[in-house]
């Protein structure tokens, strides 16, 4: 199997980054990494560190923060960790994870590589760049130790996976829409405009993104949950609300599929 890699490196609002891509046939995966105010936040996959590597080297990073534990977040860290010498701080309860090696499922090795083990420290409720001090906010759904990262100075929210796209219709198995729902409450009390997205890389106006994706998810679970009321099972659900069949579901063996955000909701 022909995996294609190819990456994209720009700058908006003072904030450098790098978007990679990997495909596989008609798979096409992305993530990015962000560089602002001598702070390096996630770092793309193992898979990608070959595309990754002349980002890293014209970086002016003290530290690097991490938003979550997953493969196409952390793959790099141990590079920058060997290489610069850079600490690395993300949510305390998956550090011992990290330190040991991966274990997730082939099809995502191929995909994103096979992390390396690095050594992280607890990232704590805030943390300070050269010229901002930032709060970190638990925003658990996609993964149970996801964190966002908001810059006061600035008012830039990176989110990390929070948001990625305004309308989900596939999820990990482990990911919880409730909890996202109340992820996304959670950082809307907070003052933020632009958003820098793993993902979807920069959007604007960050806030009413969010809300969008808010107001989807809730009209989403609402419409679930009077299907179930109505007699309708999960797999019955899914044909109603999910009609479009996605190549990830067959390729990922069903650990990404639809079905994954009707039991999150109908398990609640």
């Amino acid at each position: 199997m022909f995996l294609k890699r190819k990456s994209l490196i720009g700058e908006m609002s003072n904030v450098r980054f790098i978007n990679g891509t990997v495909t596989l046939k008609n798979v096409k995966l992305n993530v990015c990494s962000f560089e602002t105010d001598g702070v390096l936040i996630d770092t793309g996959s193992k898979s990608l560190l070959k595309e990754f590597s002349p980002f890293f080297a014209q970086a002016d990073v003290d530290k690097v923060m991490i938003t979550h534990f997953h493969e196409d977040h952390t793959g790099g860290a141990a590079f920058l960790q060997n290489e610069y010498k850079l600490p690395i701080y993300m949510n305390e309860m998956t550090i011992g994870e990290c330190s040991q090696e991966a274990d997730y499922p082939l099809y995502r090795q191929l995909f994103w590589g096979k992390r390396v083990p690095f050594q992280a420290e607890p990232i704590g409720n805030t943390f300070t760049s050269r010229n901002a001090t930032w709060d970190v906010i638990n925003t658990p759904g996609h993964a149970k130790d996801h964190l966002s990262f908001l810059n006061r100075e600035t008012g830039q929210l990176f989110s990390g996976d929070l948001y990625v796209h305004p309308k989900t219709k596939v999820v990990l198995r482990e990911e919880n829409i409730p909890s996202i729902i109340n992820s996304i409450e959670n950082v809307l009390t907070y003052d933020f405009g632009e958003l820098f997205c793993c993902h979807a890389g920069y959007v604007k106006d960050g806030r009413q993104a969010l809300t969008r994706k808010l107001d989807y998810l809730k009209e989403l679970q609402e419409n679930i949950c009077l299907l179930q009321k109505q007699g309708y099972n999960e797999h019955e659900i899914k044909e109603k609300v999910f009609k479009k069949k996605y190549p990830i579901t067959f390729l990922s063996g069903g650990e990404w599929d639809s079905i994954h955000i009707i039991r999150s909701i109908l398990n609640n």
